[in-house]
């Protein structure tokens, strides 16, 4: 495959640098108005950095020991349970990412990719700011099937006279994994060792509605080819929905559901998941790695030779095929994800096909 020879020096690139853990390095928690890039590079964004006041009021909210803490006011009030770290490792050469994988008491609230989880250190102050994480594995929990209209109205009141402790099921223990980009203000979170713990909300927003939008005849046309957009660590959530294997994407020439994956970074060594690729090419997701710096040196001794430039560059050079049988998921910058949108639907995919996480 063309992947497999372009990775080749980034691989022996990654091998050699020995992926040492992190020493340092943050989350800056920021938001752009009306845009997807609440969810940008993995992270879940909140106004906090933006320069100007929140729009988002704080709530009172409980910790599992009965602590009370700050938590930003959209969305459920997050249930805090203790999570372990259980590897802590650098994602790509250049450092400025790390992948993090950690161990909760219950995966099972894990239902979609695209959700995403807070987190606070174990020790944080009653008036410490969370920070929100994508989270980059596969669910590890299993969505309820449809119910029939009488059903629901079943539910809505079971929802309405409240849970039932007798009928709940036993928690399952998961590990998750992240993928954090390192910035200035989150240290506490990018240099966790081993064994370290930390508190972790349960898993929050719907993800990426890729069931109500891509399956079945909603919008008449079927669903034949799936296009899949990230720039930096905005992967880790379309890296969930790949591994979810709910894209339902078949196998290369073999006639099924095409998926096309545009992935956008600086340069080579800000790449993360290189050594993911063959396997998601092998269950039929075409990688297409865009570089936007490819003049700049890697410390790594990396030289790249495959597409420049911006994601929304290389679809326009591609263009969309079936565009009217065709869907999107995107996460990343506003600037990637408002140009991906508009370029997708001025071609003819249907609006509510261009999917995000929240």
């Amino acid at each position: 495959m063309k992947i497999a020879a372009l990775l080749i020096g980034l691989l022996a690139s990654h091998r050699a640098y020995g992926f040492a853990p992190s020493q340092k390095g943050s989350l800056l928690l920021s938001r752009s108005e009306g845009n997807h890039a609440v969810v940008t590079q993995g992270i879940i964004t909140v106004p906090i950095a933006t320069g100007g006041s929140s729009p988002f009021s704080l709530h009172a909210g409980h910790s599992a020991s009965s602590t009370t803490r700050l938590f930003m006011g959209w969305g459920p009030e997050p249930i805090w349970s203790t999570g372990t770290v259980t590897s802590n490792i650098q994602a790509c050469p250049s450092g400025s990412c790390v992948s993090l994988k950690i161990s909760v008491p219950d995966g099972s609230d894990f239902l979609h990719p695209g959700q995403y989880v807070q987190v606070l250190p174990s020790d944080a102050a009653e008036d410490a700011k969370p920070l929100f994480l994508a989270i980059a594995s596969a669910p590890t929990g299993t969505p309820p099937k449809p119910a029939a209209p009488s059903a629901k109205k079943t539910a809505e009141a079971d929802a309405a006279a409240g849970p039932d402790e007798a009928s709940s099921p036993s928690p399952v223990p998961a590990t998750w994994e992240f993928l954090v980009k390192k910035t200035d203000n989150n240290a506490w979170l990018t240099s966790l060792p081993a064994q370290a713990s930390l508190s972790v909300s349960q898993p929050m927003g719907a993800g990426f509605p890729i069931a109500e939008n891509l399956e079945g005849f909603k919008y008449d046309f079927p669903t034949q080819n799936i296009l899949l957009f990230a720039t930096g660590s905005g992967i880790a959530p379309i890296r969930s929905a790949i591994e979810s294997r709910r894209l339902n994407v078949a196998k290369p020439d073999s006639g099924g559901r095409t998926c096309t994956l545009y992935y956008g970074v600086r340069t080579p060594d800000d790449m993360p998941y290189v050594s993911k690729f063959a396997d998601w090419e092998e269950m039929g997701v075409q990688v297409v790695p865009v570089v936007s710096r490819p003049d700049v040196a890697c410390e790594s001794g990396a030289t790249w030779e495959g597409r420049t430039g911006y994601v929304q560059n290389a679809l326009e050079e591609d263009g969309v095929p079936i565009p009217r049988n065709s869907g999107a998921l995107l996460c990343g910058v506003k600037g990637m994800t408002e140009s991906v949108k508009s370029m997708l639907m001025e071609a003819g995919v249907f609006e509510g096909r261009c999917l995000t996480n929240f």
